[in-house]
C-alpha cells in the first residue's frame, strides 16, 4: 500500500516542526521522525537564538559578525535574509508560547528580553530561555503540532531512502521508503512536496555533543538521490564539552564564556590571551584549536572552564541546567572549574539550497543543520543555527504555498514489505560504527593532514565493505540504516576535506596552513546517477 500526504517532513526539530505548522494551513502533512517527537539537536541547544532585538544593536553589526566568522565563504544574500528577517521570527516564537528569559532592568529592548553575548558577537543579541533554549522552543512547537489535526506525527519511523523520478536532466522528489522501527515493517510514502530536516551528522565522531540520532541520515539520503551536498569539510567542534568518564559529551554552553568564564590549564594558567585578542570570546574554531594545541603539546586530558569568580546565585540562575547536570557528576561549578574537551558539534555544510530552501532535487526542501544555505560559510557564528532554522523554514513554507497547486503526485513503485526474519547483527554493526567514529576523530578532526585524510578514506572504504557484508545476511533495522548513512557521511566529509587545499575556518590542514583566495568557493559534491 502507498500512503499519500501532500507534504512529508523528515525530522522533528525546530526546522521541521515550524515548517509543518506553516504548511498545515494549506496541505495535509506527515512528520516522520525516527525517535520521539522531541528528540533532536534543537532540544540540546543551550545557548540561544541570535537576533537584533536591542536598539543599541544593528543589522549591519550582526551581518558583519556572521561574515567574519564565516571566513569569506558566506553567501551575503543569505546572511542578510537571516539577519533582517530574524527578529520577526523570534517574535513569532514568543507568540507561539516560547518563554524566553526576561530582564526587568533591560533598557533599549522593547520586549524586555535578557540578551546574552557569545563568542564572535560584537553585541548582546542572544535571546535565550535560561540555558535550555532549544528545549523550550521544542516544547512550544510540539504542543502546537500535537493540537493540529492536519499534521500526523509518526514517531519511531526511520526514513531509509528518498524516491525520485527523472524529468529530463532533473530529479524530482516523489516520496520515501520508511522503516517502522518498532514493528520492522517497511512502508512507501508518496508526497507532492518534501522537507528534509533531519539534523546533523556529528555521530560520525567519537566525541560529540549531538544526540544519538544525529547519524547524517538526510545528507546521505539526499546525496544518494542525486542532490548536491556542499562544504561538508567544515565540522564545528564545540570547544567545551564536559570531560568526565560517566558523562556522554555534555555540552557546556558558549554562554558560560560569554558571561565571564575563563579557560585555564590544570595549574590555573589562563591561555587564550596567547591565541586571540578576544580571549575566550574568540570564534569557536580558534578556541577549539587553542585547546587542542594545549592538550597535545602538554599531554593533558582536559582543560578547565572557570566561572567560580562570579556570584554563585548569578551562576545558578543563568545556567541552571549546566549547574544541576555538573552537580550530578560531583562538580559544583560555583566552587570548582569545569573539566572540558572539544567535541564535534555542528556541520556547517549539508544539502545545498537556494534562498527558498530548495535543493537541487525539484520539489524537495532542506532546512536546519542538514542544509547548506550559505549562511555559515566556513564557520558558524554562535546561536545563528536556530535562527537559520526558523528563517529558512518560513521561506520554504512561503514557496510551497505558491507552488503546491501546480504539483501532483508521481507514480511510484510500492516498496512496502513486512518484517523479514533474518538476524539483526547488532554487535557487528556497533563495532563498525565505533570504528568509523574513532577514525574520524583521529584523522578528520580539529587538525588534519593529507596523509591522515588518506588513511581515513582507506579505513572508511574497508568499513563500507564490512557494512555491505553485514547487510547481505541482516534484516533491515534502524542500526543498519544508520550505519549505511554514517559510512556515506564520513566519506563525504573526508572527500570534501581532501578537495580543500587550504586552511580556512573549521578546515585546518597542516599541509596548507594558510587561506588561499584562489580556493574561495564552495566544495560541491554530487553522486553520479546511473
Amino acid at each position: 500500500m502507498i500512503i499519500d500526504y501532500d507534504i512529508i517532513v523528515l525530522g522533528s526539530g525546530i526546522a521541521g516542526l515550524s515548517f509543518a505548522l506553516r504548511v498545515s494551513e494549506f496541505a495535509s502533512v506527515a512528520v516522520i521522525t525516527k525517535k520521539s517527537d522531541s528528540t533532536s539537536n534543537t532540544n540540546n541547544a543551550q545557548g540561544g537564538i541570535a537576533a537584533v532585538m536591542a536598539e543599541t544593536d544593528s543589522y549591519e553589526s550582526h551581518i558583519r559578525d556572521t561574515l567574519v566568522a564565516g571566513a569569506g565563504l558566506c553567501n551575503k544574500e543569505a546572511v542578510t535574509a537571516l539577519v533582517t528577517e530574524g527578529p520577526d521570527r523570534v517574535r513569532e516564537l514568543m507568540e507561539m508560547g516560547v518563554n524566553f528569559t526576561k530582564n526587568a532592568s533591560a533598557s533599549g529592548n522593547p520586549l524586555g528580553l535578557d540578551l546574552g553575548r557569545e563568542g564572535g558577537h560584537s553585541a548582546r543579541r542572544i535571546v535565550h530561555a535560561a540555558d535550555l533554549t532549544g528545549r523550550e522552543i521544542e516544547r512550544a512547537l510540539v504542543r502546537m503540532v500535537k493540537a493540529n489535526h492536519n499534521i500526523h506525527v509518526m514517531e519511531h519511523h526511520q526514513a531509509m531512502e528518498l524516491i525520485t523520478e527523472k524529468e529530463g536532466s532533473f530529479a524530482v522528489a516523489a516520496g520515501c521508503v520508511v522503516l517502522d522501527t518498532e514493528t520492522g515493517d517497511i512502508d512507501t510514502f508518496r508526497a507532492r512536496l518534501m522537507m528534509l530536516s533531519t539534523g546533523g551528522l556529528c555521530q560520525t565522531y567519537k566525541h560529540t555533543t549531538n544526540p544519538s540520532i544525529a547519524t547524517g541520515d538526510g545528507v546521505a539520503m539526499a546525496y544518494n538521490a542525486g542532490a548536491v551536498v556542499s562544504n561538508l569539510e567544515f565540522i564545528q567542534f564545540h570547544p567545551t564539552s564536559l570531560y568526565h568518564p560517566e558523562a556522554d559529551s555534555f555540552l557546556i554552553s558558549e554562554a558560560v564564556r560569554g558571561e565571564g568564564g575563563i579557560l585555564r590549564l590544570p595549574d590555573g594558567t589562563r591561555f587564550m590571551p596567547m591565541y586571540h585578542e578576544l580571549n575566550e570570546l574568540a570564534p569557536r574554531d580558534i578556541v577549539a584549536r587553542a585547546i587542542h594545541h594545549e592538550l597535545m603539546t602538554k599531554e593533558l586530558d582536559c582543560v578547565y572552564l572557570d566561572i567560580t569568580h562570579k556570584d554563585p546565585e548569578f551562576v545558578k540562575n543563568h545556567f541552571p541546567f549546566i549547574y544541576r547536570n555538573c552537580l550530578n557528576y560531583g562538580i559544583d561549578i560555583t566552587k570548582q572549574p569545569i573539566p572540558t574537551v572539544p567535541a564535534a558539534h555542528y556541520s556547517c555544510g549539508g544539502v545545498k539550497t537556494d534562498l527558498d530552501a530548495q535543493t537541487s532535487i525539484k520539489n524537495m526542501y532542506a532546512c536546519g543543520e542538514v542544509s547548506c544555505t550559505g549562511v555559515h560559510g566556513a564557520n558558524r557564528l554562535a546561536s545563528n543555527s536556530l535562527l537559520e532554522a526558523v528563517v529558512f523554514s518560513k521561506r520554504a513554507a512561503d514557496h510551497a504555498r505558491k507552488t503546491i497547486k501546480d504539483v501532483g503526485f508521481k507514480k511510484v513503485e510500492d516498496r512496502s514489505a513486512s518484517a523479514l526474519g533474518k538476524r539483526s547483527h547488532k554487535d557487528e554493526i556497533d563495532l563498525v560504527k565505533a570504528g568509523i567514529k574513532n577514525i574520524m576523530w583521529k584523522y578528520v578532526g580539529i587538525v588534519r593532514t593529507n596523509e591522515w585524510l588518506e588513511k581515513a578514506m582507506n579505513s572508511l572504504e574497508r568499513f563500507e565493505g564490512e557494512y555491505l557484508s553485514i547487510r547481505e545476511d541482516s534484516r533491515i533495522t534502524a542500526d543498519l540504516v544508520e550505519l549505511a548513512n554514517m559510512v556515506t557521511c564520513a566519506k563525504l566529509i573526508t572527500k570534501s576535506a581532501l578537495l580543500r587545499k587550504e586552511s580556512r575556518g573549521l578546515n585546518y590542514n597542516l599541509d596548507y596552513p594558510s587561506a588561499d583566495d584562489g580556493a574561495l568557493h564552495d566544495t560541491d559534491i554530487r553522486k553520479e546517477q546511473k
